[in-house]
């Protein structure tokens, strides 16, 4: 599948194109993405994944209609035009599908707070008309985790699906888009994935379907018969946590967990997106205690098993503190930049996606230490071992590598096992063996 050997550029698109609290005009502002193709394509990207596109309250997750393009934006013939040249350049394109729960201006939902049980979409929601919430509609509603402006939908309703299924396909038929993220897709109704599992192969062979998850077992919502892929929250924690406590065992437990080779592993083979911050945490600049740790960190999120995603902005180190709200993460970025970390990140991407070994490879830990991790992933065209080390200070290591010589993917050195190998401070090492 196409999006096994992806590198995500992620855009929260209200944000990135300035348009969050802009008029509802029409004005063309989805197309500031393409000033950011060059830097995206030299980055090293090669698929877009767009947060919420289309008419919506605010902040794009409380719909208002879900085939109409946030006049925020612009139309749907100028996303339409962004979405070809993106192709054209060579991108693959995912959609936020936000099918959990609505807005309250929701056209089906301003029908019920207009005509109550009269409506006739009274079934699509979870209503109860004896009770009653916050806003004084003269009824109760199911929302999500609390949020009473963002509706929660019955998708055991079959006029639900319906709606939600040819949307879908209009986002195949107007944007050629190559498959979803699934808004809090844990709380996505399981035959309700399953459903749109099957849909998706109607749309296209390769269309992929990538979960929102958090924690608990990733494989109720990625499965044969759900989604392809799902965020790995797990490791997204792991991997901070591990740079920040010096604890590098932690991390590479989770990893031996979700991809090693005992029968008890939890993901192997499977390809989870990987990230070190989103729209919805904070940025990983902001949370490293020591910003010196910040090539060895991007190394190891490259390194690892899974498809791994960049937010727009971290590639050249911007903060944003979660605690300051979302906006404070989301924001307007009007030229890229182009930097020692831009560069470095470009690197690692570029190595991504030409090595099958760190693409498709098994998953093997070689050595821990509390600042120092040394993993291996080998497939049968190639090996690779990787050596992290966080601390300040030069690491020597001794290990087995199972050859005598490699190059280092990184820099172009040669290396000879007989002596051990030097990591140098805050550095990293992906070593491919003869």
């Amino acid at each position: 599948m196409w999006y096994d050997e992806a590198v995500v550029y992620q855009i929260y698109t209200l944000g990135f194109c300035n348009a969050l609290h802009a008029e509802r005009d029409n004005k063309p502002r989805i197309n500031h993405v393409l000033d950011f193709v060059p830097h995206i394509k030299k980055l090293g990207c090669n698929t877009i994944l767009f947060n919420p596109l289309f008419e919506s309250d605010y902040h794009g997750y409380d719909t208002r209609d879900m085939r109409l393009v946030d006049k925020r934006l612009g139309t749907n013939e100028e996303l339409a035009a962004v979405c070809n040249k993106l192709h054209d350049e060579g991108f693959k394109i995912l959609f936020d599908g936000v099918f959990n729960h609505v807005g309250r201006n929701f056209f089906a939902f301003l029908d019920v707070r207009e005509k109550k049980w009269d409506s006739k979409y009274k079934d699509w929601f979870y209503i109860n008309f004896d009770g009653n919430t916050a806003y004084n509609d003269g009824f109760y509603y199911e929302a999500w985790e609390g949020c009473y402006e963002l509706v929660k939908l019955n998708l055991r309703n079959d006029e639900v699906c319906q709606y939600i299924f040819d949307s879908i396909r209009s986002y195949v038929s107007d944007y050629n888009i190559d498959g979803l993220r699934l808004d809090v897709a844990y709380c996505l109704d399981r035959d309700f994935l399953r459903k749109l599992r099957e849909f998706s192969y109607s749309l296209k062979e390769d269309f992929v379907l990538i979960g929102e998850t958090l924690h608990g077992d990733y494989n109720l919502v990625m499965n044969d018969n759900a989604c392809h892929s799902v965020t790995n929250y797990e490791c997204y924690k792991g991997i901070y946590s591990s740079f920040n406590s010096s604890n590098m065992h932690e991390i590479s437990y989770s990893l031996n967990r979700q991809f090693g080779s005992e029968q008890w592993c939890l993901y192997t083979g499977r390809h989870l997106l990987s990230f070190v911050d989103n729209h919805d945490v904070t940025r990983i600049m902001s949370i490293l205690t020591d910003k010196n740790m910040i090539n060895p960190l991007y190394a190891l999120l490259f390194a690892m098993p899974g498809v791994p995603s960049i937010y727009y902005g971290s590639e050249w180190g911007i903060e944003g503190d979660k605690v300051n709200g979302d906006e404070n993460l989301r924001p307007f970025i009007e030229t890229p930049v182009e930097n020692e970390l831009f560069n470095f990140v470009s690197k690692l991407a570029h190595i991504k996606t030409s090595s099958k070994a760190l693409c498709y490879g098994n998953y093997y830990n070689i050595s821990v230490t509390p600042k120092q991790l040394i993993f291996g992933r080998w497939c049968e065209e190639e090996k690779v071992i990787v050596l992290i080390n966080s601390d300040s200070g030069p690491y020597h290591a001794y290990f087995d590598a199972g050859s005598s010589l490699a190059a280092d993917l990184i820099t172009g050195n040669e290396i000879d096992f007989k002596d051990g190998v030097e990591i140098h401070a805050y550095s990293c090492m992906y070593l491919k063996c003869r």
